[in-house]
């Protein structure tokens, strides 16, 4: 059978480390970095002895991102203990979910050129994240690091209802849109706050019937893990048809480098991890008070905002994907929008001045610092021609880097429009006396021999004159 009669079957899980300041069950920094093992306690090194207590924000974080995903809330939930042994497990068991997950039976809608699809969201469950294992190659031994061990997750766990690494994409940048926006999660994959094991198996196409997936692991982007999917595909059809063989349920390291993948162990079922009930911890009851707190405080979400900003600011579609592709972009151009009653004009900054030097300095939307305010003080600026379309550039630079007032900025750097007529007319009259053919050339026709002389005006007013006022008022001399 032709590869292309195959159809891939694509589920995912994805672990999002959520922003709490401490860690899921003891009162430990989850701070990124810090010196090995000094973010750590007895309670989160599996100290004989030592008893958990919940995150009461985990929680509400986790709940707040079931309400975001359409799940069911479980209103009385509890925590099991899932039994392995692994260095960076410390107490030989990891505390997390499996009979009563808090979310269930969700979906997110994601959008891609074949169209909008749903993708059902299985259940959230709340569980801590294992230490660290580093690895020194020239001591050939591994050292241990538990300063994440404990820091609170949740594991989203889809449905297998995606069929390309572009529907995947899509739906990864869903949940990082929606957990941005709740603040739940800062999502940085490179600091492993957001990671993902994908499930991928084939079968041919038409059929209703799924293959034998392989879950794979080790992958940290977005087009790592098309890349993956695209070479697990691939190898899974190879086997059935090339090898005539069945494909093996197991768990696969995915090397990016090389684009391949290889077998580290055979897929465990629930039963190897002997879950039971988590003695230590007592039952979670979600009240009605809770649950409408948590519902109280949910955001504005991205689809939201798209249709107010289509209705309030008449933005066109491109717009709008820009600025509501993240929550600080989206609150600095609705404060710009406010203060300076041009929203327009404060869509195109952040769009095309913004995106520009977040480029060239290779920073988010997080790492914008300055203020609306001065924004919108600088685009009223430019609206009332008070600067010009390069000073106010200038002006701009200075805003993002150091957030300083336009105003006296301008006026310490000599960039405010002159509009002294005085010195304009003085200046106009110098032009068409020091050029006197381009000043024949306009009065015979020529229409465009006036750029020159509007040149001339403004080197002599060194680049403050506005060019539009120098121009008729140049025209009107030379027709005298």
């Amino acid at each position: 059978m032709p590869y292309e009669q195959y159809e891939t079957v694509i589920g995912l899980e994805t672990h999002v480390e959520l922003a709490t300041k401490t860690k899921l069950f003891c009162g430990c920094s989850t701070e990124f970095g810090g010196k090995p093992n000094s973010h750590t306690c007895p309670v989160c090194t599996g100290m004989p002895g030592s008893l958990p207590v919940l995150n009461r924000q985990a929680l509400k974080y986790a709940i707040a991102v079931g309400l975001a995903t359409h799940c069911e809330i479980t209103r009385h939930s509890k925590f099991d203990r899932k039994n392995y042994f692994y260095p960076d497990n410390p107490q030989n068991y990891q505390i997390s979910q499996l009979y009563l997950p808090i979310c269930r039976n969700g979906w997110v809608e994601i959008s891609t050129p074949s169209g909008k699809k749903k993708i059902g969201i299985h259940e959230i469950h709340m569980e801590e994240d294992a230490g660290k294992l580093i690895h020194d190659e020239w001591t050939d031994s591994s050292l241990v690091d538990y300063n994440r061990s404990g820091v609170p997750l949740i594991e989203i766990v889809s449905e297998p209802d995606m069929r390309s690494g572009e529907e995947v994409t899509a739906y990864l940048e869903k949940l990082r849109l929606i957990l941005s926006y709740l603040g739940a999660s800062d999502c940085k994959l490179e600091e492993g706050s957001m990671r993902a094991d994908v499930n991928i198996s084939v079968r041919p196409a038409g059929s209703s019937l799924f293959g034998t997936r392989c879950e794979m692991k080790n992958i940290n982007s977005f087009k790592a893990i098309e890349r993956c999917i695209r070479g697990e595909a691939e190898r899974q059809i190879e086997r059935i048809e090339e090898d005539k063989k069945e494909v093996v349920q197991e768990t696969r390291r995915w090397d990016d480098n090389k684009e391949s993948s290889k077998a580290m162990r055979s897929k465990e079922d629930a039963k190897d991890y002997r879950y039971f009930p988590d003695p230590d911890l007592v039952p979670i009851d979600v009240s009605d008070e809770l649950l409408a707190e948590i519902k109280e405080e949910q955001p504005e979400f991205q689809e939201e905002k798209a249709v107010r900003y289509k209705e309030e600011y008449g933005l066109p579609d491109g717009d709008i994907r820009v600025l509501t592709s993240d929550k600080r972009l989206a609150e600095i151009f609705e404060e710009t929008a406010k203060l300076s009653g041009l929203p327009k004009k404060a869509s195109n900054w952040l769009i095309v001045e913004t995106q520009q030097l977040m480029k060239e300095k290779n920073e988010e939307p997080k790492d914008l610092h300055f203020s609306p305010e001065h924004l919108a003080v600088l685009i009223k600026m430019a609206d009332e021609n008070k600067v010009s379309s390069g000073a106010a550039r200038q002006i701009f630079n200075a805003v993002y880097e150091n957030d300083c007032d336009p105003e006296a900025y301008a006026k310490e750097k000599g960039l405010l429009i002159v509009h002294d007529e005085g010195a304009l007319r003085a200046a106009a009259e110098k032009a068409i006396d020091s050029n006197p053919k381009a000043a024949a050339d306009y009065r015979a026709g020529k229409e465009k021999a006036i750029g020159a002389l509007v040149g001339f005006v403004m080197k002599e007013l060194h680049g403050k004159a506005d060019p539009g006022q120098a121009g008729q008022l140049l025209a009107g001399l030379l027709k005298n």
